[in-house]
């Protein structure tokens, strides 16, 4: 389909953009789309990282000279890979963070009653 730059839209391109969604103000830099600024608005960000996650590789083809699909992946492959790496390991930081939190109210706590 064309858009309002006039490029044709590859259906292999569409699709999830980890790089876009966690990286999205670099990434942004990086690729000559500049929409991922928006990010930086406080409260409007929550919902705009996703609209780059979405998105991310449609604008990044639109912006980018690429000549082919295939370099155009090869390139997204590494921040999709980086992005989701990033992503895995603050889920599991967040984890550790919420148990860690639990096991010290779970300590005052007990430590509390001992007295009382």
């Amino acid at each position: 389909m064309d858009n309002q730059f006039g490029r044709i839209i590859p259906q292999e391109i569409k699709g999830w953009n980890w790089g876009a969604f966690m990286y999205n103000v670099m990434w942004g830099i990086g690729n000559k789309t500049y929409l991922p600024l928006l990010c930086l608005v406080p409260i409007f960000n929550i919902v705009w990282i996703f609209v780059c996650g979405f998105k991310g590789n449609e604008w990044a083809w639109q912006k980018g000279d690429y000549e082919d699909v295939e370099t155009f992946l090869a390139v997204q492959k590494t921040w999709n890979r980086a992005g989701l790496v990033n992503f895995i390991i603050s889920i599991i930081l967040v984890v550790f963070y919420f148990v860690f939190v639990a096991a010290i109210v779970t300590s005052i706590l007990s430590s509390y009653s001992l007295y009382y």
